[in-house]
């Protein structure tokens, strides 16, 4: 049947069936990433620039298999031509990065909530990024949704401990990141694979001078440290590669739902499992948190 009458007969108003490997593929990757914390408290005992060097490098062969294996190596070749890609490219790299480090950091030191909470505001960010960068307006809903966050800001600034630093870096590096990403001129899994070989030289600089002095972890820590480190690159590069493939497949509005899942699973983690302490005003600003999420899912139920 062609296109046209498949139109004709499904009707004009009629959305076509999102497929099931898409949301396999974006359901998978939000588990992996909220088994993330389980790894990196693994590794907690390794300074973070050292963690996210191995992610890097370690992320290069994963990412290029990939790449071989869907015939999409000209589209980076092309790239690598292109200053204005490589540019952008290096700042997505750099900002990528910089969540890398800040989480990998934050998890060792017993401030899993805090990450937790950082990517539950993160659709609240991109929000109002599209307001401030594309001149988007908020409306209703979103208006009162980014009320209550600040609302929950506020009160863990005051009340529990100091300004939630950990989660607006986290929101506002991968936030931007996103906006950025998408301006992008080459596709996803092109994409990582770029901004990690941009990243290539100094990852190697920095592993290179820790072996030189004899502060590296990667030989020193035995075949539990090789294995460790080296798992690093799959562990980062797959669920950035599936989520890659399950955007492209799936609505908005299915992805707005399920990008829950890594921070609910961080959070379960971090309480039930890691045993941060969680005190009565966390709980007051994560409610008015989880009530801003459930106002920006209305808003985005409405506009689909």
């Amino acid at each position: 049947m062609s296109e046209t009458a498949a139109s004709k007969n499904t009707g004009a108003n009629s959305q076509p069936a999102e497929p099931i490997a898409g949301f396999a593929y974006a359901l998978g990757a939000y588990i992996l990433w909220g088994f993330l914390p389980l790894y990196m408290k693994a590794v907690a005992h390794i300074p973070a620039y050292e963690v996210v060097a191995h992610r890097i490098l370690w992320s290069v062969p994963v990412a290029g298999i990939i790449l071989v294996a869907l015939r999409r190596t000209a589209d980076l070749r092309a790239a690598l031509k292109s200053p204005r890609t490589l540019a952008l490219a290096a700042l997505t790299a750099g900002l990528i990065s910089i969540n890398w480090g800040i989480y990998v950091w934050a998890i060792a030191a017993d401030r899993a909530l805090e990450t937790a909470l950082g990517y539950y505001i993160n659709p609240l960010v991109n929000v109002v990024l599209g307001a401030v960068f594309l001149g988007e307006r908020f409306n209703r809903l979103q208006a009162a949704a980014i009320a209550l966050a600040v609302i929950a800001v506020g009160i863990l600034t005051v009340k529990a401990g100091g300004l939630p630093w950990v989660s607006l870096a986290l929101a506002l590096s991968f936030g931007t990141y996103g906006y950025l990403r998408k301006t992008l001129p080459i596709g996803p899994t092109q994409g990582f694979m770029l901004e990690v070989l941009i990243l290539t030289p100094l990852a190697l600089m920095i592993v290179g001078w820790l072996a030189a002095t004899g502060k590296g972890h990667f030989m020193s820590d035995g075949i539990s440290g090789v294995g460790l480190l080296m798992l690093s690159g799959p562990v980062t590069a797959l669920p950035l590669i599936l989520y890659a493939f399950g955007a492209k497949a799936l609505r908005f509005t299915t992805l707005g739902i399920l990008q829950y899942i890594a921070p609910t699973m961080i959070f379960l983690t971090a309480v039930f499992v890691f045993g941060e302490p969680f005190s009565h005003w966390q709980l007051i600003a994560f409610l008015f948190i989880w009530s801003a999420l459930v106002l920006y899912n209305l808003s985005l139920f409405r506009r689909s």
